[in-house]
């Protein structure tokens, strides 16, 4: 069985009269440790497909089996500790809490799981803190540990964001277009961040980009259009 599988996956939205279809009868597997490009156009489905996947939206119709669980009947409380427990999101615009400093942004999704489990995972803040700038320093910003957010170039902003992505060693890490607002060598340096955590732990990657270049650094590249995938091709 495959790690993850989508099964004839519908996404509507808006009334019966007026129905939106951004993913329609989508079936895909994927592999642990695999590292995928979705590539698409501006609405072709391929965020909607990561959210749904990442546990952040729900499916209108069709099954979603990751890691041999059923994820269209779980609660939202369930749904919360898999998303925290294990993935990791990083996004086009980072999403950093511009009020905090480097090392907090970092350690939220530990205080976070620490509010969501409760004392089955105690970890004190001198635990939390140690994890933040052990992954600060794979993505060599650990010595910004304690400047603000906001002092950052966007580059290393996205460097935070994927150590806020790590930080609970998650089993996929899922990237909504993460060098979108970047130039061109930032842009490789984050990717190359990504190909290294997912060769070294054998964490699953889905990337969405519209970069045809950042997509060929993957293993497998996954084309949708008008929420079909209409190629899936591996490198």
């Amino acid at each position: 069985m495959s790690y993850i599988q989508l099964k004839d996956i519908v996404k509507q939205y808006g009334t019966k009269e007026d129905t939106v279809h951004a993913l329609n009868k989508i079936n895909l597997n994927i592999e642990k440790g695999e590292m995928i490009a979705v590539l698409g156009t501006s609405g072709s489905g391929k965020s909607t497909l990561l959210n749904l996947i990442g546990c952040l939206d729900k499916s209108t119709s069709g099954k979603y089996i990751y890691d041999g669980k059923d994820i269209t009947k779980c609660e939202d409380k369930e749904l919360a500790i898999i998303r925290n427990t294990k993935i990791g999101f990083i996004f086009q615009t980072f999403s950093l809490i511009t009020d905090y400093n480097v090392i907090e942004n970092v350690e939220m999704p530990l205080v976070y799981r620490k509010l969501l489990l409760g004392n089955t995972k105690k970890l004190d803040k001198y635990e939390i803190k140690s994890l933040a700038l052990k992954y600060l320093k794979k993505v060599d910003m650990d010595k910004f540990a304690n400047k603000k957010v906001t002092e950052l170039s966007g580059g290393q902003q996205q460097r935070v964001a994927v150590a806020r992505a790590l930080v609970n060693s998650p089993d996929i890490i899922l990237a909504d277009e993460p060098t979108g607002s970047l130039d061109k060598e930032n842009s490789f340096n984050i990717i190359k961040i990504l190909k290294d955590i997912n060769k070294t732990t054998n964490t699953t990657v889905i990337l969405v980009t519209h970069d045809e270049e950042i997509a060929k650094v993957c293993e497998k590249i996954i084309r949708i259009e008008d929420g079909c995938i209409v190629q899936s091709v591996s490198l």
